[in-house]
């Protein structure tokens, strides 16, 4: 008797919780989806559709790989953040909600018709990049990453987007090859976890994440020195910068942007209330030597 999209729900839900993993009922709901080739839509309208024998056997599959703490994105290669939905690999770290606090930070700045360049150091999966500009149509952005892999990934997501025509991704080590140019927003989602702490974290993070999104250096904040002074040189006068943070990095990764002269340096917390974002300016008066 084959299942039908309820009891598949139903019975996914229940291997999840016995296997002790966080949010059972929206990870079931995702791979009985996908595997039933399903929207959230069908399960409520027609929950006793029944699934094909195919089908139940890709969704037991799904299951033994979450049971693995293999995250859902990975299993899935898609996972949405902000208003996009993006293709995601094992070389990119998987978007976050967190990291949307970034887009809370920037848009306001930056309003719908405003033309405006934006860089995005250390870029991944292109998610916040390719979300300011689906949402900035005269925006155009530069995003560096240091992974050929994940900028095979970025330039994919870039294409289904439809933005591909409005931005670059070349491999490079943060701003190192930028000469003269300058930008109106910096942002960046680097590296900052602290190395002994990496072999703490979730599975799914520990054992699935790529290491080189993750380590920080001994104190998580290695990339920070670099990127302090750097965002500083390349932003325009007045430009403004949006980095996330670990939620104990507040006060040193303040400090850092204002010792590179940075100007109303604030820090914006997540939805959890913890501290997440720091931004600032360029000195509008600021001009090279």
């Amino acid at each position: 008797m084959s299942l039908t999209l309820l009891q598949a729900w139903q019975s996914a839900k229940a291997r999840l919780e016995a296997a002790g993993l966080g949010g059972p009922v929206i990870d079931a709901r995702l791979l009985v989806e996908a595997a039933a080739g399903a929207t959230r839509a069908d399960i409520v309208g027609d929950p006793y559709r029944q699934l094909t024998a195919e089908q139940e056997a890709t969704l037991a599959d799904y299951l033994s790989r979450r049971e693995n703490r293999e995250p859902v994105s990975h299993i899935l290669g898609r996972k949405g953040f902000w208003k996009i939905m993006l293709s995601v690999t094992p070389d990119v770290l998987t978007p976050r909600p967190d990291t949307e606090t970034i887009m809370d930070a920037v848009l306001p700045a930056f309003p719908e018709d405003m033309a405006f360049n934006v860089l995005d150091l250390g870029v991944g999966s292109g998610a916040i990049l390719l979300a300011i500009l689906a949402e900035r149509p005269a925006a155009k952005g530069l995003g560096i990453d240091v992974s050929e892999e994940a900028l095979a990934v970025a330039r994919e997501n870039a294409a289904n987007l439809g933005l591909a025509g409005r931005l670059a991704l070349l491999r490079g080590d943060w701003t190192a090859g930028l000469g003269d140019e300058s930008f109106d927003l910096v942002v960046s989602n680097p590296p900052y976890i602290a190395t002994e702490v990496i072999e703490t974290l979730e599975p799914e993070v520990r054992d699935h994440e790529p290491r080189l999104a993750l380590d920080g250096g001994p104190d998580g904040l290695d990339h920070y020195r670099i990127l302090a002074p750097e965002i500083l040189r390349v932003l325009k006068p007045g430009g403004m910068f949006a980095v996330e943070i670990g939620f104990d990095q507040k006060q040193a990764v303040e400090d850092l942007f204002r010792a590179a002269g940075a100007r109303g340096v604030t820090t914006i917390r997540d939805l959890s209330t913890r501290d997440r974002v720091v931004t600032g300016t360029k000195n509008p008066l600021e001009t090279r030597v």
